[in-house]
Order: structure tokens, then sequence, then C-alpha cells
């Protein structure tokens, strides 16, 4: 197979929950195991950070990426779903995996997979490991799927454990308390190995000092960590606890010289996600007159960040152009939508993807005003015509709306 007929068999043949949701989802470790001793434990071979949470941890993962690498590290960054390509889940120093390794991968490994019925997860973070290893990698930066307790990265012995923050978000498969969401994200704390929690919530803290107890692994409250005059190149209000949150797993990283991360090293890191990372989708400017935003945030505290961010921006009017997957509860999300705004409701084209008649209907019996559209291409083109210089356009719901756009 070529590359586009791998990627065709990656996507199609093997289920992937980003596609088709809760069938796609397995509650164990076992194909992850089989397949890591399959491949001779590759993960073995370089140190390695974990990052878990509900939103943010996408930024905290590219960050630190970003910093190891201005430290002088050969950096792995493994994190998900990707936007525009497939291999932006697993780069080195920023640049993708080549199309041949992913080719070869499969080729090499594809009777196995399909024997044990690989999920389309278990697959790619078996490629990211084995890629790591066989280019020599100093430290990889792998970013939580789903969860932490059960989700396939979960195998790996890290030198450090971040959760960002617990939210709301995949309740059916998480639990339906944060309480409960806690409890599996706090299975990726291992036994004496430090975690730092970048937000404190009187529900999740103490299910995470209790299992950090329990495992003597040494426990740091990002909230503590003064931010003095750091910034990153990461644009959106709600960067500004992923900072506090990167600058507490960096002083966690220098203690004892476990790693040498100098001071300019950091503060270049930080100012150089973007270019070391080539992480998108975060309030990303996609244009100006218009001027049109886009970003990746898809739950209730994600998307209560955002909103809020997009009241603090002038334009003559706003133009929102939204698609859900399936499992999103609008009712929930709808009273965080602006009203004084022109809706263009898409599906993502995903069979998770919720009908945009559907949304339609609900924000219109709420009293927004707007439109469907049989794409999100169509949605962003009549946008975009309706717009006039001074307006905004704002590209969200979805990390799936998001992906077709860019």
């Amino acid at each position: 197979m070529d590359y586009a007929q791998t990627l065709q068999w990656l996507f199609t043949q093997l289920p992937m929950y980003q596609r088709i949701g809760a069938a796609a989802y397995k509650a164990n470790l076992d194909n992850t195991l089989l397949l890591d001793a399959h491949l001779n434990h590759p993960h073995r071979s370089f140190r390695s950070l974990h990052i878990a949470g509900t939103n943010g941890k996408g930024s905290v993962s590219s960050m630190l990426a970003s910093v190891l690498q201005e430290a002088g590290y050969k950096t792995g960054l493994y994190t998900s779903p990707h936007l525009k390509d497939f291999r932006e889940r697993i780069k080195i120093n920023g640049h993708c995996i080549p199309e041949t390794d992913v080719v070869n991968f499969v080729s090499e490994h594809q009777k196995f997979l399909e024997k044990q019925a690989c999920s389309f997860f278990e697959m790619t973070v078996g490629l990211a490991f084995d890629y790591f290893r066989r280019e020599n990698i100093d430290v990889a930066v792998v970013e939580v799927g789903m969860g932490g307790r059960l989700d396939s990265t979960n195998i790996i012995q890290p030198e450090l454990a971040v959760i960002t923050n617990i939210g709301l978000d995949h309740t059916q498969f998480l639990g339906d308390t944060l309480a409960k969401i806690a409890v599996e994200k706090a299975g990726i704390i291992k036994p004496k190995t430090p975690v730092v929690i970048g937000e404190y919530h009187p529900e999740t803290y103490p299910v995470f000092e209790k299992t950090a107890a329990e495992k003597q692994a040494p426990l740091k409250l990002a909230e503590k960590v003064s931010v003095n005059d750091y910034t990153t190149d990461l644009k959106g209000n709600y960067q500004a606890k992923n900072l506090k949150t990167t600058l507490a797993a960096v002083e966690v990283l220098r203690k004892d010289n476990r790693f040498e991360i100098s001071e300019t090293a950091l503060r270049q890191g930080l100012q150089r996600v973007v270019e070391n990372t080539g992480l998108l989708g975060r309030w990303q400017l996609l244009q100006t007159q218009p001027k049109v935003i886009a970003d990746t945030a898809h739950n209730l505290d994600g998307l209560t960040y955002t909103m809020a961010q997009l009241q603090t921006e002038s334009y003559a009017r706003l133009h929102m152009v939204l698609g859900f997957v399936e499992d999103k509860n609008l009712e929930n999300l709808l009273p965080l939508f602006p009203k004084n705004a022109i809706y263009y409701f898409c599906k993502p084209n995903l069979p998770r993807g919720r009908d945009a008649m559907s949304v339609c209907g609900v924000f219109e019996q709420n009293g927004f005003t707007g439109q469907a559209y049989t794409s999100v291409d169509e949605a962003y083109m009549q946008a975009l015509s309706n717009a006039q210089k001074a307006d905004l356009i704002y590209i969200g719901g979805s990390n799936f709306v998001v992906a077709e756009v860019l």
C-alpha cells in the first residue's frame, strides 16, 4: 500500500473513536499491552512526560515540548486528534513522522494488528512509540487521548504526570461527576513519580491528593506558581492557566537536575510554541478584514473561556460557524453562546457529526438566528460572503469543524 491507501486502511478498517464514538471505546489496556510486547516495549527506550486533563492538555503538551526542544533535547510529541494531517499526531522536534514510516509500520505489523483487532488509537500509540525509539529521542511528551487510567498511552513510566483540569466531558465513559472523572484522570499517577495538578477544585483535588499519597507521588498545585513576566505565543486568555501549569511542570523537571532547562530555553520555548510544534486551532487568527478566529474548544469548560474572550473582541457584526458531534449536550452549552450573532450550522464530515438541521432546530427554539448548511465548507463560505470588513467570524464547536476549515 502507498501512503494514501495506508491512511484509508487506518481510518476505515480499524474502529476510530473520533469518527464513530462509543462503539470504538475499549475499557481495558489488553490490546495495548499485547501490541507493546509485540513491538518489544519501545517506550522503555526514552524518558517521557504524561499529560492528561479535560481542557488544555494539548497546549500544555506543546509548551513543554517546545521548552525541551529549546533546551537541546531531541523531543517527541504525541497528541490527538489531528486537524489537517494524520502525521500531526507524531512529531520529533516539530517535524511530522514521514509518510514512509507510517506505511512501513503498517506493512510490517498489519497481520498482528488485524489478528488482535487493534483500535485506531491503540495502533497509533504503538506507531508513535516505535518511531520514537527508532529515532533515538531523548524524551517524549505524551498527551492522553481520553481519560487516563484506561487510555492506551498509560503504559509509560513517565518522569512526570500532569493533569491540567477536570470538566464534564465524555461522561458516558469517564463518569457523570467531577470526582468520578478525576479518578479516571488520576490513573496516570505512578508510584513515586511527581504529579502536577493544573487547577484546584474542591471536588477533584482530594481525589488527586488521595491517589498521590497512596502512591507516594510528590504532588504540586500549579495555581500556587507565579507567572511573573513569562508569556507565550499561544493566543487566548485561557492560555494563562496552561502557562501556569507548564511553569509548574518545568520547576519539577529542573528539580534534582532531572532535566537541564536554562532560563533562556524556558522563555524561548514558551515564545516559540507554534513555530516549534506547529500547534493549530487555539484561538487561531486565519485572516483579518473580516477577522476570522478558529478555536477547537468543544465542551462546557473550554467554551466558557472562549465565549468570554469573544465578548472582549470589537466587531460590527458577529458570525458564528458552528458544528457539533452527537454526544455533546447542546442544552448545557446554549447559555454560553451570544444571541446577537448570525449562526451558520454545519455537520462535521464524520459519522459522529450531528445533523446541522437538528442543531439549528435546537438553537432556533432558544431564540437564536441561523441557518443549516450541507457542509462545513458551505457554511464558512456563506459567512465569508455575508461578512463585512469590520465583522468577526468565529469557527468552532468541534475539533472537526476547525479541521475542515483549516
